[in-house]
């Protein structure tokens, strides 16, 4: 089968304690609503709060870890994608081992002795999701672990590469390492804006990995904040996109795409100078149960297709069905099998 291993994420592997809180759970630990932030010594009592709520859910989560699942789910080709982070000696890591590797995924974790396994406060009002990152051993990773031969393998077997922005808090110098690896090679590099705080607080390895991405995935706010911080003074969205498509590559095998989804407005591509906005799957707000995973699903659903080679309105239409898909239910879950055709 040709797509075995085609296709290598890494990231942070936190395992998510999502609940349903309300306006003063928020107010108290000083949340933003919908929102993604490292948690800081306020937020650590949160999590015991969480995990003690009667409607607490435990799920194996971490941005990359989510896209790399859902592209493995839409592709059903066992060991299609692989993955790799940093996990604790405990019982969350080994939680996540056993979700991870039962979605098919080819697990290669890193597992270090002191830290617990990284945990990620999902906090769900009205539909809507505010995650706390508290990242512990998942920000122990090394490029040691990534340079052993038997990881590094998955390396060369991949032909694409998929990185959450957040990963750029942990090890900037693997992320070089593979991007480097994919320009000599001729394979697809691409990462994640992620979060406005990454935009704003981790711009200087953000833009070193930059030249590399032949995709740039993000969402409305990611993209407003990363123009306000290059000083582009525009709240365009397809400006921005264009924009970003148009920065300085460091090869010219591929030219680069971005894809910037805005939630239940179109998503905007752009290429060439050029955006192309395609309509979402609307849903009733009855049917919403969490958009924790939403953008993360559309990332997995579009690789699905991107992987397979095919045109850039399937991939769109495949990250649609795969996000429409896990916002009507907890947490970036899906069902067995997909009826996307």
């Amino acid at each position: 089968m040709a797509y075995e291993r085609i296709l290598l994420g890494m990231g942070n592997p936190l395992l998510d304690i999502s609940a349903v809180v309300d306006d003063e759970f928020l107010k108290k630990y000083d949340i933003k609503p919908n929102n993604a932030i490292l948690a800081e010594d306020k937020h650590l009592p949160m999590y015991d709060e969480l995990a003690a709520k009667g409607n607490v859910e435990f799920i194996a989560g971490g941005a990359t870890q989510n896209s790399i699942k859902v592209a493995q789910w839409m592709l059903q080709v066992p060991g299609a994608t692989s993955y790799i982070g940093c996990i604790g000696k405990d019982k969350f890591g080994e939680e996540m081992k056993k979700d991870c590797t039962k979605a098919g995924v080819n697990v290669q974790y890193y597992e270090d002795e002191k830290a617990p396994t990284g945990t990620c406060a999902v906090c769900v009002v009205g539909g809507e999701r505010s995650l706390v990152a508290n990242l512990s051993a998942a920000n122990c990773y090394k490029s040691e672990h990534l340079k052993r031969p038997e990881n590094w393998a998955l390396v060369e077997k991949a032909k694409y590469f998929y990185i959450a922005g957040f990963f750029l808090t942990v090890s900037p110098e693997s992320i070089q390492l593979v991007a480097e690896h994919a320009v000599a090679k001729n394979k697809v590099f691409m990462m994640n804006l992620s979060a406005p705080f990454i935009c704003e607080f981790f711009k200087d390895v953000q833009e070193k990995a930059l030249p590399f991405m032949d995709y740039v995935f993000g969402n409305e706010t990611e993209a407003r904040t990363f123009s306000r911080v290059h000083g582009w003074e525009t709240e365009n969205v397809e400006e921005i996109a264009i924009k970003i498509s148009q920065l300085p590559k460091a090869s010219g095998t591929h030219k680069r795409i971005t894809v910037i989804t805005q939630g239940a407005d179109p998503v905007v591509i752009a290429e060439d100078g050029k955006v192309k906005l395609f309509p979402v799957i609307l849903l009733p707000k009855e049917k919403l149960v969490d958009t924790n995973g939403a953008g993360d699903a559309f990332v997995g659903g579009f690789l699905s297709q991107l992987v397979q080679e095919k045109p850039i309105e399937d991939c769109v239409r495949a990250g649609c069905y795969a996000s429409n898909v896990v916002i009507q239910r907890s947490g970036c879950t899906y069902p067995e099998k997909p009826d996307f055709h």
